[in-house]
């Protein structure tokens, strides 16, 4: 006798059962406070004494508390690699400056034994992100030298702090063009007879949840 197929409601049901079984991350306490809005798909992030209300279309969003996803944390380095490609020289290069208060190239790369060229293209990225000031001094002898300052800590922090959200926004940008793709994907999926077309995330996943229920039975 041929077992009864599972529905589409409780694949689903199914589904969300073993995802609220995996361990959440509490992220009430944090920092940082994440926001949606109970109407849209409209999130927000904010840093430092979140407030306790925002709105969306008038209305208060409501904060997240949990993230079901296996989020690790990163590393400062490796923040700063991502968001405003600075390997390990730039950082030991951007510490060297602030240091010294004052430095030239020529200066970093001798305190540190660097390559002077690669100083220089390092100090060049800090001053473009924001990290660094550069300032021409005129020499003795004549001609100019770049002279490389930390900027003040307030500017530096909103500097970076802005930065890296650019960088988010536009790593969010993509992950909601590939949500859009998914979606797309599966309405034509919906509306074709194609058999042979790949089968996509979700319908494995479904097919794995089926093959659960046959195997429990």
């Amino acid at each position: 006798m041929t077992s009864e197929q599972p529905s589409e409601d409780e694949l689903v049901e199914a589904l969300e059962s073993q995802r609220s079984k995996t361990n959440e991350r509490q992220i009430k306490d944090e920092f940082y406070g994440i926001y949606e809005c109970v109407t849209c798909s409209n999130v927000c992030l904010t840093i430092r004494d979140p407030p306790e209300t925002m709105t969306c279309h008038g209305e208060s969003m409501r904060r997240v508390t949990t993230c079901s996803i296996d989020v690790q944390t990163p590393e400062v380095e490796s923040v700063l690699l991502e968001a405003f490609g600075l390997p390990k020289a730039g950082i030991d290069i951007c510490t060297c400056v602030i240091n010294q208060r004052a430095a030239s190239a020529s200066q970093v790369a001798d305190l540190l034994g660097y390559d002077r060229s690669t100083v220089t293209r390092y100090l060049n990225k800090l001053v473009e992100v924001g990290m660094l000031d550069r300032h021409q001094l005129n020499r003795e002898d004549g001609g100019v030298v770049n002279v490389y300052t930390g900027l003040p800590i307030e500017d530096v922090k909103r500097e970076t702090i802005v930065g890296f959200y650019v960088w988010a926004g536009e790593a969010a940008k993509l992950i909601e063009a590939a949500n859009l793709q998914k979606e797309q994907q599966l309405d034509e999926r919906s509306n074709t007879e194609d058999e042979e077309k790949p089968m996509l995330i979700w319908e494995r996943l479904k097919e794995s949840m089926r093959s659960r229920f046959e195997g429990s039975e």
